[in-house]
């Protein structure tokens, strides 16, 4: 899960990369073999009431999601668990999106009562047809990665850890300048486009929605679930 402390750490790991000319391209997958990422930590999150607190590590995380999708190298989100929430919309901030069979992800704010809140619904309806989009953020359900390939979140569906590699060698061979020039006409377009602008809109959407009742009983259910 999303604490304060992971988002400083893919912060500075997001700047490491930049720095470090060895690095060609920056792949992002979750620890262990069970999750990619549950999205935020609702448990140290759940004391934000207010639709100021609420922005306040809304738009932070945002901010960082901003500098991951417009980073300069290649990025890869390699989906290698369940991915929900704020997970899916750290992987949208990815360039490419690939799945390890079994995996399964979804948009599932809309059960507690909010929308995603890291900007990247914003990001999401750039890349994918308009009613794909929406029909993952509308539905808020959870989907397995074949399903999630058809829609075009997924670029490939892999059957093992192994397989990551090879899947990166056919961009690894190319010059990092190449590989680079390209990426810069996306991040050309979205800065035309106001991205930036656009994803701090809706992350103030979401902040509204969070101080409503709907949305503390929802995360009130969820955290006497875990109990």
């Amino acid at each position: 899960a999303i604490s304060y402390e992971v988002m400083d750490e893919l912060d500075a790991a997001i700047d490491m990369a930049s720095a470090d000319n060895r690095v060609k391209i920056l792949l992002i997958r979750g620890a262990g073999e069970q999750a990619f990422c549950s999205g935020g930590d609702l448990s140290e999150f759940h004391s934000l009431e207010t639709e100021e607190k609420a922005f306040g590590m809304l738009s932070k995380m945002g901010q960082i999601l901003y500098k991951l999708a417009t980073f300069s190298k290649p990025t890869i989100a390699y989906i290698n668990g369940t991915a929900i929430g704020g997970g899916c919309e750290i992987a949208t901030a990815c360039d490419i999106r690939i799945a390890k069979q079994g995996a399964k992800m979804g948009f599932v704010q809309g059960y507690q009562a909010i929308t995603t809140g890291w900007g990247c619904g914003t990001i999401l309806m750039d890349k994918l047809p308009a009613s794909n989009a929406l029909s993952m953020l509308w539905s808020a359900n959870i989907i397995p990665a074949e399903e999630a390939k058809e829609l075009g979140f997924i670029s490939e569906v892999i059957e093992c850890d192994e397989q990551v590699l090879s899947y990166l060698d056919k961009y690894k061979d190319k010059q990092s300048e190449v590989l680079q020039a390209y990426k810069s006409m996306l991040v050309r377009k979205w800065m035309q486009t106001n991205l930036e602008e656009r994803m701090m809109e809706e992350i103030k959407l979401c902040a509204k929605l969070w101080e409503k009742e709907e949305h503390m009983l929802a995360v009130k259910q969820f955290r006497e679930r875990k109990k």
